[in-house]
């Protein structure tokens, strides 16, 4: 069987977060099969793990298995050609080797979407562009007997390409997934400054947060942190409510695609036990987190689900006024939080510690700096009601530990989209 190359891109700093799900989704994509060798089939083999790349070897159903399962990748693409080229000639020569017909079918456009270079000679990254895709399009015309390729306009099916350089080495890279990864369907608007979802998933799987710990996020917002949590807790795959642009492809496997779904369709448990709250200050924000939660529990079906649709059922099950599906979902300043009160009165905050994981205001959304200084000394003096609690909280403010009064257990670039952004955790509050 045939072994690819392919690459997972997400926020800088998360490349831990992927390279230790893929070694999850290699155990339980292998707990059906006795086979040894088959087993081998569904390992992934991670060969780079830096500047928000996670480069690995899998088989053809390890790239469903990734599509479906990552949470805190942002895009899955497909190594398709890796060759050294310090001149245009040499980039189109060996852009024009690679067999781009074995991945793209006849029909399909192609786009060079983006370009990166560093540390090579070739730099000009609009010429590389154009260089790559004259190459890669003259081969697919080439080798279907036709003139041009079709425009997006005719069919609406295009195939993405991206060129990554660094060092003189060309990485040409076949975009699987379609629209990002952390767009899962459950949130068509995110409210002010939203954090994306597998930065939220990022955060959850970096603090070490297990479902039998309780969890709190204070400034919750449209809800992502919350519901990544959820989902994780409940073996929810966060791609199951959507399709992937590898169905186009030469390489798509419908049956694959078709029985990976169910089997992970069939793993989510909404039986299982949780202790997650979510509170903000604007009503607005938290009326959106229920629809987002209740969207996001709509996208799959899992065993032990208490109904159909969130607003169905009864009892424990039921959608009251604050809860879903045992999640409380409360418009509630920081302060008034109590964890003997609210986090479904599982445990006190001495008996069991829980997280706090949370990406608070600050300057982009409250539009003064000094404002979120002054909050997140507020932060402090409520995190002292919570012993022994631990805390991960992401924010683009390098001086947070001065404001919050004690240094982190660790700190860490958390880089995703535009803004410098930092995970500070504590270990012990």
């Amino acid at each position: 069987m045939e072994e690819y190359t392919a690459v997972a891109f997400c926020a800088i700093g998360a490349e831990r977060a992927v390279s230790n799900e893929l070694k999850k989704i290699s155990a339980s994509g292998s707990e059906h099969i006795s086979n040894a060798a088959q087993k081998k089939q569904l390992l992934y083999t991670v060969t780079e793990s830096n500047f928000g790349r996670v480069r690995f070897k899998t088989k053809p159903e390890g790239l469903y298995r990734a599509l479906f399962s990552l949470r805190a990748a942002d895009r899955l693409l497909l190594e398709v050609g890796s060759f050294p080229a310090d001149n245009f000639d040499s980039l189109f020569e060996a852009t024009s080797l690679i067999p781009f017909e074995d991945f793209i079918p006849r029909g399909m456009g192609l786009k060079v979407s983006k370009v990166r270079s560093s540390a090579s000679q070739l730099k000009a990254e609009t010429s590389i562009q154009a260089v790559v895709h004259k190459a890669s399009a003259q081969r697919l015309c080439n080798h279907y007997g036709i003139r041009r390729l079709p425009d997006v306009q005719d069919n609406g099916k295009q195939a993405e390409l991206r060129v990554f350089i660094e060092k003189n080495k060309v990485s040409v890279l076949l975009d699987l997934s379609g629209e990002p990864l952390f767009k899962r369907g459950y949130r068509p608007a995110g409210g002010i400054a939203p954090l994306r979802e597998s930065t939220a998933a990022a955060i959850i799987l970096l603090s070490g947060w297990r479902r039998k710990f309780p969890l709190y996020d204070p400034f919750c917002g449209s809800g992502t942190i919350i519901i990544e949590a959820a989902l994780y807790a409940w073996d929810q795959a966060p791609g199951l409510g959507r399709r992937f642009a590898i169905s186009d492809l030469a390489i798509a496997d419908k049956t694959a695609e078709e029985n990976i779904r169910k089997e992970l369709t069939e793993k989510i448990d909404y039986s299982r036990p949780i202790c997650i709250m979510g509170s903000d200050a604007d009503e607005k924000a938290i009326t959106l987190a229920k629809a987002n939660l209740k969207r996001a529990l709509s996208l799959a079906g899992g065993k032990s689900r208490p109904c159909r649709s969130p607003a169905e059922g009864s009892g424990q099950d039921a959608v009251t006024a604050n809860k879903i599906m045992g999640i409380e979902l409360a418009c509630l300043p920081m302060k008034a939080f109590d964890p003997e009160v609210h986090a479904n009165a599982a445990s006190s905050a001495s008996d069991i510690p829980g997280f706090i994981i949370t990406n608070p205001p600050y300057g982009i959304r409250l539009g003064e700096i000094e404002e979120a200084e002054a909050l997140y000394a507020k932060m402090a003096d409520f995190c002292t009601s919570l012993p022994g609690w631990k805390l991960a909280l992401i924010c683009n403010h390098k001086g947070f530990e001065s404001h919050f009064g004690k240094k982190a257990s660790s700190c860490r670039e958390l880089k995703s989209g535009a803004v410098d952004t930092w995970l500070y955790q504590y270990d012990k509050l």
